[in-house]
């Protein structure tokens, strides 16, 4: 049997069937209230056949938290019907599904928000083009969007998923805090590294609470991240690994490494011999499940990435090529979608927000 398609247990006592994630992608399919649509479950059932574990795109913890037009929301109790139709269907397809929880921070903006100021850590906007200036959130709004997290993670297990990704990749609220970029605070939350990972540190506390109070069987909770930073200052491949080392002792299910392809050699002068995925695995020590991920497109892929890792997530792939897995674990590789994924889309039905989103960024790399 082929590693990919051997059973894994979590340390959480929650069992996948293989090897094989769907890696959690923005849709833009869910009502601009953040419920979701059955244009959205249809997307997820179609793409859940033959894999472990589906994770879903970012949903929102807050309403300030909010990334972008047509995100999925888990802020509110309202959500709890449609998000229980979601993990059931992807339940239904033999796969474990797996809410991704996030808050989008200063990555956002006022007409998102309906006119709200974005917030962060400090009041630093990110280096893009139009970036706004957010607002620092004060110690005690710090503290509520902790709990906010919590109770995201409640309403996930009374929808009956199986399990939480917190989302601490991508430059997002929780990246945003463990950034030497975005949080410039001398209070508890920022200043050193130590005061940097506070939030982590109590974010998992949170989660983790709920989890005990109210999961009545094994229910997963997952971390994803990004390895480094391109700001001057930003995160460094260097405190990223002493991040892993933070993490590696906590009792998460597993760690996701956030990169646009899986063989990438990190920009620091003391990790550049091996791969990111490499050097990540090694500090981790086995202590918890690493997902690798980042253009994995085939059989070879696949092999390469659990070479250096327990999981692996696969995106766009899937997004093209929606039965992808069940032809990997069928033998059938002569099937898989191999134009460019620029192409490749265009020959699928997809609904119209997500085919406008893509249309508009496949000329950059999506959120994978």
């Amino acid at each position: 049997m082929a590693k990919f398609n051997e059973s894994i247990t979590f340390p959480s006592g929650s069992e996948l069937k293989n090897r094989l994630m769907l890696s959690p992608m923005t849709t833009e399919l869910s009502f601009f209230n953040g419920v979701i649509t059955k244009d959205e479950i249809e997307y997820y059932v179609q793409r859940s056949k033959g894999l472990g574990a589906v994770i879903t795109g970012a949903a929102n913890v807050q309403d300030i938290g909010k990334g972008w037009p047509g995100e999925l929301s888990i802020a509110h109790d309202e959500m709890l019907p449609r998000l229980s139709e979601l993990a059931q269907a992807i339940q239904g397809e033999g796969a474990k599904a797996i809410v991704q929880i996030f808050h989008g921070g200063r990555m956002t903006s006022r007409a998102t928000l309906s006119g709200e100021q974005t917030v962060s850590a400090s009041a630093i906007p990110a280096e893009r083009p139009d970036a706004e200036t957010p607002r620092a959130l004060s110690d005690e709004e710090v503290s509520e969007t902790i709990q906010a997290f919590g109770e995201a993670t409640r309403r996930a297990i009374e929808a009956g998923f199986d399990g939480v990704e917190l989302h601490g990749a991508n430059t997002y609220l929780i990246q945003q805090f463990f950034s030497p970029h975005s949080n410039r605070r001398e209070d508890q939350w920022g200043g050193s590294l130590e005061k940097r990972y506070h939030f982590i540190e109590e974010l998992l506390k949170s989660v983790f609470q709920a989890v005990e109070t109210h999961a009545t069987k094994p229910f997963i909770v997952g971390y994803r991240f990004s390895p480094e930073e391109f700001e001057t200052p930003g995160i460094r491949f260097e405190e990223t690994i002493w991040l892993m080392e933070q993490l590696r002792e906590t009792k998460l299910d597993y760690l996701h490494l956030s990169l646009n392809t899986y063989d990438r050699v990190a920009r620091s002068e003391t990790y550049n011999e091996k791969s990111i995925l490499e050097y990540v695995h090694e500090t981790i020590q086995g202590k918890i499940p690493l997902v690798g991920v980042g253009n994995v497109r085939n059989r070879k892929d696949v092999e390469s990435v659990l070479a250096h890792a327990e999981l692996v997530a696969v995106g766009q792939q899937m997004l093209v090529d929606p039965e992808w897995a069940v032809k990997l674990l069928e033998g059938r590789d002569a099937e898989f979608v191999t134009k460019p994924f620029s192409e490749a889309y265009k020959d699928l039905y997809l609904p119209s927000p997500l085919y406008n989103f893509l249309d508009q960024r496949y000329g950059s790399t999506i959120n994978i």
